[in-house]
């Protein structure tokens, strides 16, 4: 299987995360890479490296504001007198129709959801290229491949068209998406993050022409808390294009399994013929973020239940933190789909 990523996603390194009012080291850290890449490679995976495709794929979901906001922020931010290295909001409106300041700070409390999304030097190259790769993998699916992995790292499904959040900043697995459904597929994103993909919800939310599939721990009590509840179904012409699953915790390899059919139900009843994975794997039972109980033999089960439905599938990385066993998981899965 090809795989697709760019070293210059090495460059974003976050410092802050806050949980609970305490602060922790970052979990979204540049080790993933590593570890992600040798277990993607021990499944069989040749990595390559992503062309430029240019800010257009990108801002085909993104507002042109946002974008300029990533891209100068952090320059801006650093001539405040006494400003953290990190872009960290301290104000957020209670709207997204609120006024929009002029102030650095401001539009920083604008653009970011919370506070595991800080901006530093190198976050906008980053993500630019993490976003190439899943524009990469996405072309060369529609040129013939069967199947691509994407290390896809910062990683994306909670930003949303203007809004970044949960350590991502560009949508990936809607970018990807949307350049297949222009290039004439008819998508359907499957997220199986542990956390609701709430920034893909936000975005399709709207539409018919990709359908939205999300499971993950039930978000009652769970980030992010506000989206992923089963009656969120879509509005307007998007009314029945978005479905949540959610889990109750621990959910285990055989509840989870049961409900990965409900969501190819859905898939199969849409008609498309290309799958996105939103690839998570802090599904798993160990992950620093607990929620769910997946095992590691579980993952090769679910890869393997997405190889049976005979689609084209673009698998891109999400979520799924430094545990002993996160590149054996990515090994599983990959292999598990492979083996099907």
């Amino acid at each position: 299987m090809k795989a697709i990523f760019d070293d210059r996603q090495w460059k974003h390194d976050p410092k802050h995360f806050m949980a609970n009012g305490t602060l922790y080291p970052n979990p979204e850290q540049p080790q993933r890479i590593e570890v992600l890449q040798s277990g993607a490679e021990k499944a069989g995976c040749a990595f390559q490296t992503p062309n430029d495709h240019g800010l257009g794929p990108i801002a085909a979901l993104h507002t042109p504001e946002y974008l300029a906001f990533l891209e100068t922020i952090h320059t801006r931010w650093s001539r405040i007198e006494g400003a953290s290295d990190e872009v960290i909001p301290n104000i957020h409106p209670d709207r997204r129709t609120a006024s929009y300041p002029r102030s650095a700070v401001g539009q920083a409390g604008f653009h970011q959801a919370d506070t595991s999304c800080p901006i530093a030097e190198h976050t906008f190259e980053s993500a630019y290229w993490s976003a190439q790769s899943a524009i990469e993998g996405a072309d060369l699916l529609h040129a013939g491949d069967r199947a691509l992995y994407v290390l896809s790292r910062p990683p994306g499904h909670h930003a949303f068209a203007d809004l970044a959040g949960g350590f991502c900043f560009f949508n990936n697995t809607g970018i990807a998406a949307e350049r297949l459904r222009m290039a004439g597929h008819r998508p359907a994103i499957l997220d199986i993050d542990l956390h609701h993909g709430n920034g893909t919800q936000g975005i399709f939310y709207e539409r018919s022409d990709v359908l939205t599939v999300s499971l993950h721990a039930d978000p009652i009590r769970f980030y992010p808390f506000f989206w992923g509840h089963a009656h969120e179904r879509g509005e307007g012409a998007g009314r029945g294009y978005n479905v949540n699953l959610p889990l109750p915790r621990g959910t285990g390899d055989d509840g989870y399994l049961k409900a990965l059919e409900t969501a190819f139900a859905h898939i199969r009843a849409f008609g498309a013929d290309v799958i996105v994975v939103a690839l998570g794997l802090d599904a798993f039972e160990k992950d620093p973020l607990k929620g769910l109980a997946v095992t590691t033999p579980g993952f090769a089960r679910i890869g393997k239940a997405i190889a049976r439905q005979s689609l084209p599938t673009l698998f891109v990385q999400e979520g799924g933190y430094l545990s002993q066993e996160l590149g054996l998981n990515l090994t599983s899965f990959l292999n598990g789909y492979q083996s099907a």
